[in-house]
């Protein structure tokens, strides 16, 4: 009888499709998909980015983000602006309707960071945060990651809107949420 170890790989992997599990529920709720809710809250963040650059945040093809954008002006909480310095670019902006969505999602995202941490002491947080700023670091520095911000060097911005946070504050796993 062999024992086997447990593989870091597949409980990662799990556990980031649990999220987007749970994050997909929520968003249910508020007939959205889970990159629409992305979307709201990437905008909410930084304000006036551009199709391309959600596009490159996202993982997904540009005509897919502008799908969804247009979605999202149909509900009127976002809207297009053309970039002054570059007519062949839109910029994406919030709408005063999206705010009272933006704190429902909020909401949704504290608790389902709170089921995540539900059984993990701050401590062993902090070191799981330094590990997978760490690995991310790793994986960018090999691979070259090309994205806005992405360095993966702890005290640097870690990509996709990750912020260093401290174990009370949110986690670079819930971050990937927003």
């Amino acid at each position: 009888m062999s024992s086997v170890k447990p593989d870091f790989m597949f409980y990662l992997h799990e556990v980031a499709h649990l999220l987007r599990l749970a994050v997909d529920k929520k968003a249910r709720i508020y007939g959205m998909t889970r990159a629409q809710w992305l979307i709201l809250l990437r905008l909410h963040r930084q304000p006036g980015m551009s199709q391309k650059e959600l596009a490159e945040l996202l993982e997904v093809e540009p005509i897919t983000v502008a799908r969804l954008v247009d979605r999202l002006e149909q509900r009127g909480m976002v809207e297009r602006r053309a970039d002054p310095a570059d007519r062949r670019v839109w910029r994406l902006h919030l709408l005063p309707a999206a705010e009272p969505l933006i704190a429902k999602i909020e909401r949704d995202r504290a608790e389902i960071a709170a089921m995540v941490r539900r059984d993990v002491s701050d401590e062993d947080l902090a070191v799981f945060t330094r590990v997978l700023v760490a690995m991310k670091g790793a994986l960018c520095g090999e691979l070259r990651c090309g994205r806005r911000g992405e360095t993966g060097r702890a005290g640097e911005s870690a990509g996709a809107g990750v912020e260093e946070t401290s174990p009370k504050e949110t986690s670079p796993n819930e971050k990937e949420l927003a």
